[in-house]
């Protein structure tokens, strides 16, 4: 079986959670005798005046071709967004070129839906990994500027102010005056047209492909509750790759101290400082906490961090690690924390936390409130409340025993072989009723 594979962005150069999964998704197909290629977006900054320049690579054994262009020159600015007419001119001529059996999009984000179009055009049975909410929320965390969650189905006033108000002429007024700028915003009848045409777009787009899937049952009902049949989307959970898994951890707590750790993007909507206003609530000596990320990604809330964390020498940045250290990385942690502010999907680093028998402190929001069973396998704080997530570490501080029954309750996460099994059976599925 011929598949075709997009993504917005691959490693190296970009090592996200859609990323990796993209690419490993692909390696494990083609061990498994698919004949496999990978379309990303690798710059939008730079390429010729009229289309995308591509690159072509080989990543993991993967036949890769990475786009590049120039964003701000592509045709149409109210819809280049969700439909960027050259992405969709390459993928029409690939396609045509040397059609797939199958076009497999995940996410969504820069890739645009237009190549779900195409492959539906040219009859090619599509199948869609929901990994955010970018087809709700051009935003794609449907966090709005003012750091309030957003509420689905979206409503298109609202989220024109949203990416009006991301400018700072805009934002100060609509956090003065709330009232007064929803009446605003709600006179721009061009800007709420073309918003209501993105909705309408995507959701056709995604209610016309062969098979959606989604890694959690949270992000399925957002989806649904959106406008999306049902009967088009599944359930089922990312695997856990334990090929390069060393041996079980046998960690043995001491009653004296108990290691935190943050992993993963440093950014506002990440929650990070919330795990710092908890420990400024903490006199004890007995805790300590590790920060992995990288701080340059957006720097003034770095900054803000390292000013926070200053005075504090329980609290430790430690910079970014190789995939080959994360198993010495939580053999020297207690538990992972994961205060996002934002509904999050089905994170990644949960279920590394859970292969590697390590108990999570979870806000209690969206897909990671799904991963954690409260006291069995972790603990639930209140999101964005650092004074609940004070008193679950001091819960787990006091009582030591307490994390020796978190770590017995966790169950470890399916292997990517299961999960490869059940994409498999959809693949099948789309190809005997296309």
């Amino acid at each position: 079986m011929r598949i075709l594979l997009a993504v917005h962005h691959l490693p190296p150069r970009y090592t996200g959670g859609a990323e990796n999964r993209a690419i490993r998704t692909a390696a494990a197909l083609q061990e498994r005798g698919y004949q496999v290629k990978v379309v990303c977006v690798e710059n939008i900054q730079n390429g010729p005046d009229d289309g995308v320049a591509c690159e072509k690579d080989v990543l993991n054994g993967v036949a890769i071709r990475r786009l590049s262009f120039d964003l701000s020159k592509v045709p149409g600015e109210d819809r280049r967004e969700y439909d960027n007419r050259w992405i969709r001119d390459y993928f029409d001529q690939a396609m045509r070129a040397d059609p797939p059996d199958l076009f497999h999009l995940i996410s969504g984000y820069l890739i645009t839906a237009g190549p779900l179009q195409v492959a539906q055009i040219l009859h090619i049975p599509t199948v869609v990994s929901l990994t955010d909410f970018w087809f709700l929320c051009p935003r794609i965390n449907l966090l709005r500027s003012n750091g309030e969650l957003s509420t689905v189905p979206t409503q298109a006033y609202r989220c024109v102010r949203c990416i009006q108000e991301e400018k700072r002429r805009y934002r100060w007024p609509g956090r003065l005056v709330p009232g007064l700028s929803n009446s605003f915003w709600k006179l721009h009848t061009s800007k709420i047209k073309a918003m209501e045409q993105r909705s309408a777009f995507l959701m056709q787009s995604l209610n016309s492909a062969s098979r959606l899937i989604s890694p959690s049952e949270f992000l399925r009902s957002m989806y649904i509750r959106a406008g999306l049949d049902p009967l088009k989307i599944e359930f089922s959970r990312q695997g856990y790759d334990y090929s390069l898994h060393q041996a079980p951890l046998r960690k043995e707590h001491s009653s004296q101290h108990l290691t935190l750790a943050y992993i993963g993007q440093i950014s506002q909507h990440k929650g990070i400082h919330l795990i710092l206003e908890a420990f400024a609530l903490l006199r004890s000596k007995r805790i300590s906490l590790k920060i992995y990320g990288k701080l340059d990604s957006e720097q003034r809330y770095s900054n803000s961090l390292l000013k926070q964390a200053a005075s504090d020498s329980r609290i430790e940045f430690c910079g970014t690690f190789q995939p080959a250290d994360l198993h010495e990385l939580f053999r020297s942690i207690d538990v992972l924390v994961v205060p996002s502010l934002w509904y999050e999907n089905s994170p990644n680093v949960i279920l590394e936390a859970f292969a590697h028998r390590t108990p999570v402190l979870v806000a209690d929001l969206g897909g990671m409130k799904e991963l954690v069973d409260d006291g069995l396998n972790g603990l639930l704080f209140k999101v964005g409340d650092p004074r609940d997530l004070a008193l679950k570490i001091a819960s787990v501080v006091e009582l030591p025993e307490q994390l020796q029954k978190l770590r017995e309750g966790i169950e470890l996460p399916r292997s990517l072989d299961e999960e490869m099994d059940v994409l498999e059976g959809i693949y099948r599925g789309v190809l005997q009723s296309a």
